[in-house]
């Protein structure tokens, strides 16, 4: 049986918001957004160079991709939520903590993204075509 790509995107983004929900309880604020959004970048770098590593996005990797890396990794990951944390920043009277937590944000997180693409090459996942 195979799930409709919407509802396979549907059901992970349920599991990432979930999660994102639950992880910023445990850190709330800024703190816990930057650790979520860069976590992200680096799982999800992971994810895709692991399952190219293993062949063409078709069969059980295009079904992990969409559950997983469009689903739940999105989700997790929030443009939203980082823009209002550095919007409330810019309102605190606070700019150059704002522009500093967006350009960290942006910088870190293709840096965690890029680390998880060499870890994907490194580490590849097992998932082969169904």
């Amino acid at each position: 049986m195979r799930l409709h790509p919407a509802i396979l995107v549907g059901l992970g983004g349920a599991i990432g918001t979930t999660v994102r929900y639950l992880l910023s309880l445990a850190v709330p604020g800024v703190a816990g957004i930057f650790a979520i959004n860069l976590s992200g970048a680096l799982i999800l770098g992971w994810l895709l160079s692991a399952l190219k590593m293993r062949g063409p996005d078709e069969g059980r990797r295009s079904t992990v991709r969409l559950f997983v890396g469009t689903g739940v990794l999105g989700g997790y990951t929030t443009y939203s939520t980082f823009a209002f944390g550095t919007v409330g920043f810019l309102g605190d009277g606070e700019p150059a903590l704002g522009i500093a937590y967006a350009v960290a944000t942006v910088v870190l997180g293709t840096g965690c993204a890029a680390l998880g693409i060499l870890l994907g090459r490194r580490f590849p996942m097992g998932v082969d075509p169904e």
